[in-house]
């Protein structure tokens, strides 16, 4: 099953998602998505903290 964010995340996250298939803005989907996700935390979007990277 899919991870759910709120509905403001999911916005910013296809949002970016339009723009990486056709502006090729990133270099991954995965790259698309953790942007998104990311503008969503700034705005107060309900989204699950970032990953800590080691």
């Amino acid at each position: 099953m899919a991870r759910k964010y709120g509905p403001k995340a999911q916005e910013e996250v296809e949002k970016e998602l339009h723009e990486h298939k056709h502006k090729g803005k990133f270099q991954s989907r995965e790259q698309a998505i953790a942007v998104g996700l990311s503008k969503a935390r700034k705005k107060g979007a309900k989204a699950p903290p970032p990953k800590k990277s080691s």
